[in-house]
């Protein structure tokens, strides 16, 4: 049980729920769980979110941020050409997602779960990722490297043809032999499609 002294902090409360849910997972976890986690009454728990389904939609939405916040380097790196930026972010968005689905089986059930309860989460991820690839695309436009009339519209379609690789409904295939080739030949073609 967490010491009572320190300070209660929402960030406290969502680490604690994630391994609430990590030990019962999402139909059991309660608030109560958490907060004899944390030791502290329900109350406190409450009094930063204010009901059980804003406290597992923000534990959704810092899941989902984590893989936000690993690519946004790629995206910063502008001294780089943007077609290396755009194969490395595919890439990595592609490992983070294969990490999330191996790494911890049992919590990324949890987080199937979650993400199908907090649609407004998901759709803001999803915004997000789009909007890191729009700004490759823009400065590949900008370069001359690649062609787009509209970087969004491209942005988007670029994640639509490279979904297999991250929309966790195809977790179960991540894993098997040549998906790694198979990855590479979608980027190759994504790629070739965009150059100027």
């Amino acid at each position: 049980m967490a010491a009572t002294s320190e300070i209660l902090t929402a960030e406290r409360i969502l680490e604690a729920t994630e391994e609430v849910l990590r030990r019962h997972g999402p139909a059991k976890a309660t608030v109560v769980d958490v907060a004899r986690a944390l030791g502290v009454s329900h109350g406190s728990v409450y009094r930063h979110f204010r009901t059980k389904a804003a406290l597992r939609e923000a534990v959704t939405k810092r899941w989902l941020d984590r893989t936000s916040d690993a690519l946004s380097d790629i995206v910063a790196a502008t001294d780089r050409d943007p077609e290396s930026r755009l194969r490395d972010w595919l890439a990595a968005l592609f490992e983070a997602k294969r990490r999330k689905a191996g790494g911890d089986p049992e919590l990324f059930a949890t987080y199937m779960v979650l993400t199908a309860e907090n649609g407004e989460a998901v759709a803001e991820h999803v915004d997000d990722l789009t909007g890191q690839l729009t700004e490759i695309v823009r400065a590949g436009v900008e370069s001359g490297t690649f062609t787009s009339a509209d970087p969004a519209a491209t942005a988007r379609a670029v994640f639509q043809a490279t979904g297999r690789f991250h929309d966790p409904g195809y977790a179960r295939e991540w894993e098997q032999p040549g998906v790694e080739g198979e990855f590479t030949a979608v980027v190759d073609l994504v790629v070739r499609g965009l150059r100027a």
